[in-house]
Order: structure tokens, then sequence, then C-alpha cells
């Protein structure tokens, strides 16, 4: 049955079927580019922008609970230390124990007095949060840092641990550099 409009042939013929160019059906068309559309949308939603708060600040959120979770166990490791840093609650309570304990050599916001400055991108003992932790847990006897351990205890010195390693990079003035170059 010849119609007047044919569809055009392509030449190809495999056991007696012919292979035709017939344009795509505009229902099928409309999936494609509507799905095109949709899954950029979705992106941009969803990892560009962070407009409703977005899937990267819930996972900081878990990762934080998780590395208090973890620091409940007793083990300390930089990625347990750095996670707690993450957690708003624990860098309050860490602010607040700083400037109880620390603030009288260290002054309020880590810029240095009778010690260090914590806020430059010098270190004397390590920069690392584990041996940030070390500091502060054993002291440093020769500089006339006391050991914080055994005063506050495991957890108080992990939250304390966690909020200096906030400190670093605002280079606030204060105390001259001491130490080496953090890489």
């Amino acid at each position: 049955m010849a119609t007047s409009e044919q569809a055009p042939d392509t030449g190809h013929d495999y056991d007696g079927i012919r292979e035709l160019d017939n344009r795509l059906p505009n229902w099928w068309l409309l999936t494609l580019f509507g799905a095109i559309v949709f899954s950029f949308g979705y992106w941009m939603y969803y990892h560009a922008f962070e407009w409703d708060r977005g899937l990267w600040a819930d996972l900081r959120e878990e990762e934080a609970a998780a590395a208090v979770a973890a620091a409940k166990s007793g083990s300390i490791t930089d990625e347990i230390l750095m996670g707690l840093a993450q957690s708003p609650e624990v860098r309050q309570k860490g602010e607040v124990l700083f400037r109880q304990q620390c603030a009288a050599c260290h002054g309020d916001r880590g810029e240095g007095k009778i010690g260090p400055n914590l806020t430059d991108a010098y270190t004397l003992h390590g920069n690392k949060p584990t041996e940030l932790y070390a500091t502060i847990a054993r002291g440093v006897a020769s500089k006339g840092m006391p050991s914080w351990e055994p005063t506050l205890g495991a957890e108080r010195t992990r939250w304390l641990a966690a909020y200096v390693t906030t400190l670093r990079g605002q280079n606030l003035p204060g105390k001259a550099a001491e130490g080496t170059p953090v890489p």
C-alpha cells in the first residue's frame, strides 16, 4: 500500500526487514527533554545550592554526630576531633572551656598573651588535631602550660582540642609568631 508520504529508507535490509528512518514520536521527545530539564533543576536544587538547607549540611551534621558518638567511646583520631569541631554544640562547649581555662595565657580569641598565638600559621607542638589534643592533655611543663586532662577529664579535653582546631587560620593580631610554619 503506497502512501503519499513514505518513510525514508536507510538502505539496510536484514532478513527481509527494511530499516526506516522514522521521526521519533512527540511524546517520546517530550519525555526525553523533560527528563533533561528536570535533572538539571534537581542538580541545582540539591547539589549546587543549599536553598533548603542542603544535603551537604545534613552530611556535616551526621558526621559531627558520628564523631561525638565515637569520641564517647574513648578513642582519639584526627577524624574524630575534626568531626567534633563540626558540631556546633561541641564547638560552643569548647569555646566556654577555652575562655575559662585558656584565655589567661592565649587571649580570649586565641591571639596569644603569655602563651603562643593559636590563630596564626605557625606551630610549636604540632598542627594535627591529635597533636593539639596531646599538648592540651599532657601540657608543656617547660613552657609553663599545665596538663589539662586530669583537671577537665577526657571528654572536656576533646571538646577543647576540637575548638582549638577551629582557631587556626584566623590570623588575629596578637603575639608574634612562634615555632615552625604550618604546611
